[in-house]
């Protein structure tokens, strides 16, 4: 079942990475990129989540607890996601690469 689970996730990745070059095949927006790992990493949470209640449910403790476990610890993949700053192209054409209001070119998602 572990392989089913790994293979379906580089599925995943592999068309989203597909995806994301198609859309954007000269100039890549790494805060598309982020976007939608965020996206992603929302979804497998929830299916983590979703997994762990299942298992409970079935009285199997141990799975129950594996998947909640990787449900956190993607909630805290996500949280890094969040905190990086991508600059923005909009601002790296104001004076100096510096957004006028706030003095700095990136902004966190």
């Amino acid at each position: 079942m572990t392989q089913l689970h790994d293979l379906r996730l580089r599925l995943l990745v592999q068309q989203e990475s597909e995806n994301i070059a198609n859309s954007q095949p000269t100039d890549l927006d790494l805060s598309v990129v982020q976007a939608r790992c965020l996206c992603w990493l929302a979804l497998l949470a929830e299916a983590h989540e979703d997994q762990a209640t299942d298992a409970e449910r079935r009285g199997d403790t141990e799975q129950a607890m594996g998947w909640f476990a990787d449900s956190m610890r993607l909630r805290d993949v996500i949280q890094v996601v969040t905190t990086i700053e991508i600059p923005l192209p909009d601002c790296l054409e104001t004076e100096g690469g510096e957004d006028e209001q706030s003095g700095d070119s990136s902004i966190a998602a």
